[in-house]
Order: structure tokens, then C-alpha cells, then sequence
């Protein structure tokens, strides 16, 4: 159960399948409400949800098959197969879009959506050799609205095998929109 104020305006309890004990997988309601296809969504498991702090932890399996690692044209000293750095970046959408559902109850199906604005900083620390999970956090360090729109500043810590591979600070700017683009209904 928790506190939600996603419209800036009162806040609202949300009680959900989000109070099942963690870690676990993503429910199929969360699942459902993703704009993404379940391939592109590249998290499989919820490790944590700590509202004090605004941060959710996830799990990322890695293989060699995922988008742009399966393309990549390997040779074992000069280009390793990595887990390719347009996926961590990628996957920091995927971790807003959790972080905005779970921490501040956003639905896309309600008309809640999500877009970076901008990538502040990026440093990859490690070449990820695909196979094990990476374990990726994302924190809201700054949260402000604005004429209906939350303004979010994450930051990303990715972490594999123990160790940082990636880190991150990025905005993304979260609105309702009353019709969707395009019009369509």
C-alpha cells in the first residue's frame, strides 16, 4: 500500500498486487500497462520499492540475443560480445517507467506518459558479458510539477557481477495527455 500524489493534486491510497513481498516478477497489470512489448521492456524481476527514498531496484537478464548485442560482430580480444550501451541506456526509460508507476502511480492507460528530455551523464565502467543478470536502480534525485507535468531527475546505478557498470543521471518529463497522439481514442 501507498501514499500516491501523481496528479499534484490530493493524495490518493493505492492499494494493488504491489504489496506482494518482494523480489518477484513484474505482475501482468504492470505488464499490460507498459508501452512497450514484453521484449523491450528488458527487466524481468522487482528487487525492491523504497518510497522514502524514491528509488525501485530491478533485475535485467542478459543474453546473447537481445537487440544490437546479437548484432554485433565479435572477435574475442579486439570486440568481446557486450551487452550493447544503447540497451543501458534503453533500460533507463524502462526503469522510469517502473520508478513512475510504482513510486508515483502512474498509468499509461490512464494517459500518464514518459519521455527523456535529457542525458546529463553517462559513464559505462565495465563491458557486461552477456549471461548473468544486471542488477539496475533507479532514484528520483529531483521531482518538481509543472503546469500538470512531473519533471524528474534520475540517477541509474546498473550494477553486474557485483560491480558498476554503468552510471547515469537523466530528466524525463512525465504528462497526461487527454487524447492521445495522433488523435486516436
Amino acid at each position: 500500500m501507498f501514499i500516491s500524489v501523481a496528479s499534484g493534486g490530493p493524495a490518493k491510497l493505492c492499494v494493488h498486487a504491489m504489496d506482494a513481498p518482494l523480489p518477484r516478477p513484474f505482475e501482468q497489470a504492470f505488464r499490460d500497462d507498459c508501452p512497450y512489448h514484453p521484449e523491450a521492456l528488458l527487466l524481468d524481476r522487482l528487487l525492491e520499492i523504497d518510497h522514502d527514498k524514491s528509488l525501485v531496484r530491478c533485475s535485467w537478464p542478459t543474453t546473447d540475443e537481445m537487440p544490437l548485442t546479437r548484432s554485433q560482430r565479435t572477435h574475442p580480444i579486439r570486440h568481446p560480445r557486450h551487452v550493447a550501451g544503447g540497451l543501458m541506456v534503453h533500460a533507463t526509460g524502462m526503469l522510469g517507467f517502473v520508478h513512475a508507476y510504482y513510486i508515483f502511480g502512474l498509468r499509461h492507460s490512464e494517459g500518464w506518459v514518459g519521455y527523456g528530455t535529457h542525458i546529463h551523464r553517462v559513464v559505462f565502467r565495465k563491458l557486461v558479458t552477456p549471461g548473468t543478470p544486471i542488477e539496475c536502480v533507479a532514484r528520483a534525485a529531483r521531482t518538481r510539477v509543472l503546469k500538470g507535468r512531473k519533471f524528474v531527475r534520475y540517477e541509474f546505478e546498473f550494477k553486474h557481477e557485483g560491480e558498476v557498470c554503468y552510471e547515469g543521471e537523466q530528466t524525463a518529463v512525465w504528462m497526461k495527455l487527454d487524447t492521445p497522439p495522433g488523435g486516436e481514442t
